[in-house]
């Protein structure tokens, strides 16, 4: 029989983990701080060094160590960004990580395009690169990590349909638009209305900001009930902030010697489209922090956030990286074509009207992620085998 005190209680209660602080912690947040202050010593050694200065190509093994030292530099911006986020909170935290991204695709594509010989599509190909990466690959292992652990995951469809309609406009106005105009027959805009369509793909995405972050921010935030951690204090912020910098300064830095190393490299293989892989390994590399980030927040049931950065990055690279990729096609004077072949257009309807479907009931499961998976690895063998 039960004492009175045992059945008034019940069975004793697991007690929660107890919170985790935010970021990494030992080596791990060691080379966080490390990783931007080597790359920046290795760009600056590359400089100043004759030897290098004076070869037409870089060589292989300090394109590799550029490319190592530029992605780990990439996951330093997205360690200290996190602190940097936890601080001001969401929406503001995932805003902080997709502009930190934006700046470091914006500063590759453009050593990459203003390197050696002119490549007119590299910027389309990047863009679009990164939309099909965002919201097949990335948003298709989140849907699917997700459901395989918790079964059954909510999103709130308003801040997705926010989302989805922004970068379906600016989509089809910047990627298929150019080759339905009449003096678009070779898929580029004139300079006015490249112009033009810069600043609508600015004003819309600023549009965008301000409902997310002021008018309807309820719209995008929906926690998973988990507990997060302390909130960093001030001091850690500061640090972080000063180290994002770096970081980013670090990327821009061993930009160009990356951007060789790529052209090298894919100049060794008989590609159909060299263009269209050099834009997709750019892509892939440069979202692959920001992918991990959005799948771990899939696994721990926060999906929202997931879809938050996902989303976002695709819609910041389309609506910022153009933008400054036309100023500076202009201001070279080298032309830049954005309008998509019939293969490409057709890969980025289906991809978003699957993500129209797949968000639309406000619930995911394995289904969901499953078929986003799918079209990513056609899109994947349409690279090699166009």
């Amino acid at each position: 029989m039960l004492s009175h005190s045992e059945v008034e209680e019940g069975p004793e209660q697991p007690q929660p983990e107890p919170a985790r602080p935010r970021g990494r912690t030992g080596w791990a947040a060691g080379l966080t701080y490390a990783l931007p202050a080597v790359a920046l010593l290795f760009a600056g050694v590359i400089d100043y060094v004759p030897a290098l200065n004076g070869l037409d190509h870089t060589p292989p093994l300090v394109g590799l160590l550029a490319t190592a030292l530029l992605l780990g530099s990439a996951f330093s911006t997205m360690a200290h960004s996190d602190v940097v986020a936890a601080r001001v909170g969401q929406p503001f935290g995932t805003l902080v990580l997709t502009l930190s991204v934006t700046v470091i695709e914006v500063s590759v594509i453009a050593s990459i395009m203003l390197n050696g010989q002119n490549n007119p599509t590299l910027a389309r190909e990047s863009v679009f690169s990164v939309i099909m990466i965002s919201t097949t690959g990335i948003v298709g292992l989140c849907l699917l990590l997700g459901s395989l652990r918790h079964h059954e995951q909510r999103v709130l469809k308003q801040g997705l349909t926010g989302y989805l309609s922004v970068i379906i406009a600016l989509s089809v106005l910047l990627l298929v638009l150019p080759s339905e105009t009449k003096a678009g027959e070779d898929g580029a805009f004139t300079p006015f209305q490249l112009g033009f369509m810069a600043f609508v793909a600015v004003g819309l995405y600023l549009a965008f900001l301000y409902m997310q972050t002021v008018r309807h921010r309820e719209h995008y935030v929906l926690g998973s009930g988990e507990e997060e951690g302390p909130v960093p204090g001030g001091a850690r912020v500061a640090l972080a902030f000063l180290m994002l910098l770096a970081s980013l300064g670090a990327v821009v830095a061993l930009s160009h010697t990356v951007a060789d190393g790529f052209e090298t490299f894919l100049a060794q293989f008989p590609l159909a489209d060299p263009d269209a892989v050099t834009g997709a390994l750019v892509a892939l590399l440069l979202l692959s922090p920001e992918g991990i980030s959005a799948v771990r927040a899939a696994q721990r049931n926060d999906l929202q956030h997931s879809l938050n950065v996902a989303l976002g990055s695709a819609l910041a690279t389309i609506a910022l990286t153009i933008p400054v990729m036309a100023a500076i096609s202009v201001l070279i004077g080298r032309p830049m074509i954005l309008g998509l072949d019939s293969e490409d257009r057709t890969m980025l309807l289906l991809a978003l009207i699957l993500s129209i479907l797949s968000f639309g009931t406000g619930r995911t499961n394995v289904l969901n992620g499953i078929v986003h998976l799918i079209v990513f690895a056609v899109y994947v063998m349409l690279l090699f085998v166009p």
